[in-house]
């Protein structure tokens, strides 16, 4: 399998790799349920569920010579503690949010740790998928 043309660890939420910047997120799924039940985004990935400790994970991606939103890649994100425990693999999906195309999904981070957040990002017309890496800490 071809890996990344560009690999980063970081903990600020931004990372540039292969002529990408991709920015990440975690925002607790207690705050997604709060939508109201017409809301678009209190459906979106099948709805947050009610499993404790569950995370939306949100991707933003942009070609960093021009700045433009990369609307058409696909995402995905290997999550895993230290030493990668509890390692999971989640298919990002687009979400439209005013008009504009970000990649989320939810994820369950069981336990206090610090997460790597392994980001693949596939663009149509590229030879490669990028790779980047984040980290987050996260305390119950």
């Amino acid at each position: 399998m071809m890996l990344a043309i560009g690999t980063a660890m970081a903990n600020d939420g931004y990372q540039k790799a292969g002529g990408l910047a991709v920015y990440h997120g975690i925002v607790p799924a207690p705050v997604v349920r709060g939508h109201p039940s017409g809301h678009p985004e209190s459906t979106m990935h099948g709805g947050p569920g009610t499993a404790p400790h569950q995370q939306h994970l949100v991707v933003a991606v942009f070609d960093d010579q021009t700045g433009a939103r990369v609307q058409n890649a696909s995402v995905s994100a290997t999550i895993s503690g230290l030493g990668h425990v509890g390692q999971q693999t989640i298919q990002l999906e687009p979400m439209k949010i005013e008009n504009t195309i970000t990649y989320g999904g939810f994820v369950t981070l069981s336990g206090n740790d610090r997460y790597a957040i392994a980001v693949e990002i596939t663009v149509p017309g590229r030879s490669r998928p990028i790779s980047v890496t984040f980290s987050s800490d996260h305390v119950q």
